[in-house]
């Protein structure tokens, strides 16, 4: 714990604390900083503090969600949540009922961050003409919870895929033309595309399992893009409609 409080802003060996992890709660003033009078002299809150006032101050004493990245589990979010329990005493559920943390993203073998400015920023990908679906794709690809580096090959597989998913809505929108009002039988998606939407849902509801979301996928479009054109009936283009419904609203992917 020592370790991860000087790794992630704390300052475990600064003389005269009564314990190594003991967080500042009140910093004092400084030249060109805000600053505020108290009984300890005028300053500010600690980063601890200061985010506890600020998240029960607009979410109120007890909210549901903290987040953010695995970074933050310690100190910052246990401090955080510590010093709003005791100021809020005796509220038995002070503070978040339920926290999500995010993997760290690293690039060329270094997490990414600000101060270090080794970041990939989506407006540059914009800008070079990356298709915005292919960049959401290649975080999909990753649990929220899992480290992981970008790399071009990460947005090449995303891209690939992409191509691969479009590849099969095409092939089956070409493979049956479009006659008239279909039947009630024809308009009934094929079960292999009421197997993606019931797929897509289970796998988000399990810790939000993007990449088991997209697995469900790739095994409905390689399927239709190993069937001849033609095989596909006009059941298939009713599922492949299905899907293409389903991952522009759980995932966000339009195809």
């Amino acid at each position: 714990m020592a370790e991860l409080e000087a790794e992630r802003g704390g300052d475990p060996d600064r003389p005269g604390k009564k314990d190594p992890l003991d967080a500042l709660v009140w910093l004092a003033e400084r030249p060109g900083e805000p600053a505020w009078d108290s009984r300890f002299g005028r300053g500010r809150p600690g980063w601890h503090v200061e985010c506890a006032a600020i998240a029960t101050e607009y979410l109120g004493n007890t909210f549901d969600v903290q987040a953010g990245g695995s970074d933050l589990v310690f100190p910052h979010h246990e401090m955080s949540a510590s010093h709003a329990r005791v100021a809020l005493a005796p509220i038995e559920y002070a503070f978040a009922r339920v926290y999500v943390h995010a993997g760290m993203v690293s690039y060329h073998g270094e997490k990414m961050s600000k101060s270090l400015g080794n970041l990939v920023f989506v407006s540059r990908l914009l800008a070079d003409g990356v298709d915005p679906m292919a960049i959401r794709m290649a975080l999909l690809a990753h649990h929220y919870r899992s480290d992981w580096e970008w790399t071009d090959a990460v947005l090449g597989d995303a891209q690939a895929r992409l191509a691969r998913w479009r590849a099969a809505l095409a092939r089956t929108e070409a493979a049956v033309p479009e006659v008239g009002s279909p039947s009630a039988e024809a308009a009934a998606p094929a079960s292999a595309a009421e197997m993606v939407l019931a797929g897509v849902r289970a796998r988000m509801r399990d810790d939000l399992d993007a990449p088991g979301a997209l697995a469900v996928v790739d095994r409905w479009a390689d399927a239709l893009l190993a069937e001849p054109p033609t095989r596909i009936t006009p059941r298939d283009l009713a599922g492949a409609r299905l899907v293409q419904a389903t991952v522009d609203a759980l995932l966000g992917i339009s195809l």
